[in-house]
């Protein structure tokens, strides 16, 4: 740590101030040493904010928030001072990186922080036991979080909130799928909505781990941004009896795809053979009342501008059919330009079926219509 201040230098997220590594905001890449902050990770952070707010605005428990891979602690020192909590557990294994948490924790007065240097299941696996758990558990590692779906689940009170991060896309997105399988537990197919998919995936992983330790996970924001997904689960001590873990079925000749419960070998529309997604969670991704909370919440945070718009979208898909089309793909079956979203969706409407634009893609339109009869409306 000598020459800290060459090394490392000051700067403002939200109305937190944070110490970061000099080089995270020059260099292309964030480098991991002497600690890791990816600034471009602000988005984020600023959702989980938002996110984090509305969630305790509803919640009666004790507040306690629980990070278990924190580098420098940005998003776990965000919440401490933006948001009324009543205790905050930072944990990393870089002393650099909490040295460094430490530091910024000093610079904006947070006196109710503990931090700790632990391989992250064994610090979320001392907050297990009942009275100790967290209210909000946040895993954000690099590459898979599927290693601590357990430990994660076991330190989440009962009605907390557990919130984790994946940026291992290409196995996510179908490149890698026998490491998907070990990983997630279910494989994935190469599509356009693959994103969707990728989270369904992360999903129905987690409600396997739940339901084998007799707990429930309801879903109620995804993220999906730049080079990571983000899931936020409730998590309720009660065994779940709900159907929703299936499979995406997905033709590759005609382009029909659904959700559903059982595997089907070929195409309903034009009888090819189906390729097969999953097991993966099928239910819904977004929480309505949840997502209006979060909107509510926005006007009280320093955060970046586009979380709202993107917000009103999740709103007006939270009710709509799983998996989403886009533009491009259409356009392209059916050999034209592609027309303009909102009049396909307008269009759509008129014909009597569900429209939404998507936050998956900004091309994307979500809709209870089938392939063939959305063709018909281009």
């Amino acid at each position: 740590m000598e020459n800290t201040d060459e090394i490392f230098q000051e700067i403002i997220e939200g109305n937190t101030k944070l110490l970061v590594p000099q080089k995270s905001l020059t260099d292309k890449v964030p480098p991991m040493k002497p600690a890791f902050f990816n600034p471009k990770a602000q988005t984020n952070r600023d959702f989980s904010i938002i996110a984090y707010a509305a969630f305790l605005k509803k919640f009666n428990g004790p507040k306690i928030f629980l990070e278990a891979l924190s580098g420098v602690g940005a998003r776990g020192l965000r919440v401490g001072n933006e948001l009324k909590i009543e205790k905050i557990f930072i944990n990393d294994l870089n002393p650099t990186a909490l040295k460094m948490a430490k530091n910024s924790a000093i610079l904006n007065n947070l006196e109710n922080i503990e931090f700790s240097e632990k391989e992250a299941c064994v610090f979320l696996n001392e907050h297990t036991r009942k009275g100790n758990r967290g209210s909000l558990v946040d895993i954000d590692p690099f590459g898979s979080p599927a290693e601590f779906f357990d430990c994660g689940i076991r330190a989440t009170m009962h009605g907390g909130l557990l919130s984790t991060t994946a940026t291992d896309l290409q196995v996510l997105n179908g490149l890698f799928q026998g490491a998907c399988k070990r990983k997630y537990g279910g494989v994935p197919v190469r599509v356009e909505y693959g994103n969707e998919m990728a989270i369904r995936l992360i999903l129905g992983s987690l409600r396997s781990v739940a339901s084998r330790l007799g707990v429930k996970i309801i879903p109620i924001f995804v993220e999906s941004e730049m080079h990571y997904y983000r899931t936020y689960v409730k998590i309720l001590n009660r065994t779940d009896q709900e159907e929703n873990l299936g499979y995406i079925l997905h033709c590759k000749n005609c382009g029909h795809r659904k959700v559903s419960l059982e595997q089907q070998q070929e195409c309903e529309l034009c009888k090819s053979k189906i390729s097969i997604a999953g097991p993966l969670w099928i239910g819904k991704i977004f929480d309505k009342e949840y997502v209006k909370n979060m909107i509510d919440e926005v006007s009280n945070f320093q955060i970046n501008k586009s979380c709202e718009k993107t917000l009103y979208k999740c709103l007006d898909e939270a009710e709509m059919s799983p998996i989403y089309f886009t533009l491009d793909e259409i356009a392209k079956k059916i050999k034209s330009s592609p027309p303009k979203l909102e009049k396909i969706i307008l269009n759509l409407k008129e014909n009597g079926f569900t429209s939404s634009t998507t936050t998956f893609n900004p091309t994307g339109f979500r809709t209870n219509a089938n392939i063939n009869e959305i063709m018909k409306i281009f």
